[in-house]
């Protein structure tokens, strides 16, 4: 037995409208996310090297900024130990803890470009689960039926 086109019309713009709310969720998780990332970098007081290929002196609060930095560090660290890393130094070698500290320290950079693609992902598909929404509510809205209209006599 089928619907009433009126009642799986509603029941097509429920889903738009939970499909919106969910949408803007997604798009203030994402934001809370990125801003908190941000926040607790910032707190960390990194500054991207001087001999960095870009954004050499800024502080540390975004993805691109992290990124160079742990870039940087890696360069550090492989002229620090001679071109080696930490699995092809000799575990005696004193220069192993100054690579772990290299390879540590780039991984939490890393860690948190991560987190800000995550939030920004986040932030994209809720847009997106918006427009669709959007248009759910529009396909499923009433319609009116078209009245002929026929001249006068």
């Amino acid at each position: 037995m089928s619907q009433s086109p009126a009642k799986s019309g509603g029941k097509v713009r429920l889903l738009g409208l939970i499909t919106i709310i969910i949408g803007a969720v997604m798009i203030v998780a994402g934001a809370v996310t990125w801003g908190a990332v941000s926040t607790k970098l910032a707190a960390e007081n990194i500054t991207v090297s001087a001999d960095a290929p870009m954004f050499a002196g800024a502080k540390v609060t975004g993805p691109l900024e992290a990124f160079v930095q742990a870039d940087v560090i890696n360069g550090h660290a492989l002229k620090a130990t001679g071109g080696k890393t930490y699995a092809q130094l000799d575990k005696e070698d004193p220069l192993r803890a100054t690579a772990m500290n290299g390879s540590f320290l780039r991984s939490s950079l890393f860690t948190s470009v991560i987190a800000f693609g995550v939030a920004l992902f986040a932030i994209g598909v809720g847009a997106l689960a918006i427009v669709i929404g959007y248009a759910l509510r529009l396909v499923g809205a009433p319609r009116v039926a078209a009245v002929p209209v026929t001249a006068a006599e």
